[in-house]
């Protein structure tokens, strides 16, 4: 009995545990089913996140590049009418220039581009019309620029460019009738001159250099066609190794600027210094004048007439008997042979004796010149008989000495840097005016006093073409542009040109040599402007940006 329970309760319990594995796996089944369900719901769910999210990338992708098309081409126009903005106000800038004629700012060391204080000064006082007609120019040419500047100093001074078309007149009168021809009439009433392009530049023929020299030709032509008195200059030719066309080229271009006519004399041909001369110039004489040279230049002593005079070092001993008669008549002592040296560093170039820097005495000829802008090469001293000056009525004002530390060097074969024994040394006059009354005033007649004025330098390599140095290719006078202002001084000085006296413009290389504020304007202009510009654009975009 026990064991047929026993067996109905195993039954029951089989049929039990299978009646739960059935079921069990009914719900593993029915779970496995809600899982794959579930599964592929949220796959679904996945790609239409997928698709949305492509979509509106798509959706923001077409907005940026609809937005940077819209911003584009707001910027694009700004950009334009910033760009038209500026271009508006650079040509109004210059048309407003234009029309007030204002003058240029020159940065350059020679001021090449705006006149000098002396030429101003040289043509204020000027009554008379003048016209400067640039057949052939355009309003923009630089030398044009530089002419209409003289209108500032005297309103009665006009540049213009004209053309064959608009003044026919003017290029048939003064043969400018070329097409493409060009040329500068200066015209003062019946008086003119004409110059060419080529007038108002020189060439270095050292460094092949272009060197303008338009304001000293510019203003030499308005003065030589409104002054009534133009000074003569003779240079005295056939005793010399130093004429204008052989070893003082620079100086004849130098003199072609001047308000002064040159010539050349041969007493020979002529025999006697002609009566327009107003200074007769004489250059070192190699060998003595002849008795008609001699008695020729005496006479125009004679008649007032002046003399500069420059004479170089002499290394051999020579015999002027005619020449050494000329120069005693102003208490002048023949030339000795020798040459002076310096030993004082501070008067010295390039630590040379041979190559001296003179003082300049106080006297109208040196007053506008550098104290320290001359340069002798090889200088000798001027022998002046002082004790004799008084007998033959000439009184001497020293125009350049050399230092106390300088000395007299006579031995050439000594080659030492000091003094010998036996050398002199101090202080030498090395320039001088000598005055020599011919005829006392006679205040009974009213006759004025006739007098003869001799300028002379112990030196004349300091407007020769010579190199400076034996390794420069330099001359002297391009070295130190002093030397010849101290030339043309005297020159001016003789002929009783005294306006004339200035220290010249240099007509170099032109280089940028600002002054503290000028070199202050240019620096901001180049670095802070910019910076400021772009710190402007900083701020107002960082603005904006805040506002989104």
């Amino acid at each position: 009995m026990k064991s047929e329970e026993e067996n109905i309760k195993k039954e029951q319990k089989e049929k039990k545990d299978k009646i739960e594995k059935v079921e069990k796996e009914k719900t593993k089944k029915e779970k496995k089913t809600k899982e794959e369900k579930k599964q592929a719901k949220e796959e679904k769910k996945k790609i239409k996140a997928e698709k949305k999210q492509a979509k509106k990338e798509k959706k923001e992708s077409n907005r940026f590049v609809q937005a940077m098309k819209r911003k584009w081409l707001i910027d694009g126009s700004r950009t334009l009418s910033l760009v038209l903005l500026i271009l508006a106000a650079f040509l109004g800038i210059n048309t407003g220039m234009k029309v007030l004629d204002l003058t240029p700012i020159d940065l350059t060391q020679e001021k090449l581009y705006t006149l000098t204080d002396e030429s101003k000064e040289r043509v204020k006082d000027i009554d008379k019309d003048v016209h400067l007609y640039f057949v052939g120019y355009t309003d923009d040419n630089a030398d044009l620029e530089l002419a209409k500047q003289y209108k500032d100093a005297n309103e009665k001074i006009v540049a213009e460019a004209v053309d064959e078309e608009s003044r026919p007149d003017l290029v048939e009168k003064y043969g400018i009738q070329d097409s493409g021809s060009s040329g500068i009439i200066v015209e003062c009433g019946d008086r003119s001159k004409v110059l060419t392009a080529s007038d108002l530049v020189t060439y270095d023929s050292t460094t092949y250099e272009t060197i303008s020299i338009a304001e000293e030709k510019l203003t030499s032509a308005i003065i030589s066609v409104t002054t009534d008195d133009i000074p003569k200059v003779y240079f005295l030719e056939g005793y010399s190794d130093f004429t204008l066309d052989y070893n003082m080229y620079y100086l004849s271009i130098y003199l072609e600027n001047e308000i002064t006519e040159v010539d050349t004399l041969n007493i020979l041909s002529t025999g006697k210094v002609p009566d327009d001369c107003d200074t007769l110039v004489i250059t070192s004489p190699s060998q003595d004048f002849s008795n008609e040279a001699k008695t020729a230049i005496i006479d125009y002593i004679n008649r007032g007439g002046n003399i500069l005079w420059l004479n170089a070092a002499m290394s051999v001993s020579a015999d002027l008997p005619n020449v050494n008669e000329v120069l005693a008549l102003y208490g002048v002592n023949p030339f000795d042979v020798g040459v002076i040296r310096e030993t004082d560093s501070s008067r010295m170039v390039a630590n040379s004796p041979d190559l001296v820097i003179p003082n300049l005495e106080s006297s109208k000829i040196t007053e506008d010149i550098y104290s320290d802008g001359i340069i002798f090469k090889y200088p000798t001293r001027i022998n002046i008989n002082e004790d004799g000056l008084e007998d033959l009525n000439v009184v001497e004002t020293d125009l350049v000495t050399t230092s106390e530390e300088s000395y007299f060097r006579t031995d050439f074969n000594n080659s030492s840097s000091a003094a010998a024994e036996g050398e002199e040394t101090g202080s030498f006059v090395v320039g001088a005016e000598l005055e020599k009354t011919i005829t006392e005033a006679n205040e009974e007649t009213g006759a004025s006093a006739v007098t003869s004025t001799l300028i002379i330098y112990g030196e004349n390599y300091f407007i020769s073409d010579y190199p400076f140095t034996q390794d420069s290719q330099y001359a002297a006078i391009q070295v130190s542009t002093y030397n010849k202002d101290l030339l043309l001084n005297s020159l001016a000085y003789l002929a009783d040109r005294e306006e004339d006296i200035t220290a010249r413009k240099s007509t170099g290389t032109v280089t940028y040599t600002a002054t503290e504020q000028q070199d202050t304007i240019v620096r901001i202009i180049i670095f802070a402007v910019p910076v400021i510009i772009i710190l402007i654009g900083l701020i107002v975009w960082q603005r904006r940006r805040r506002k989104k």
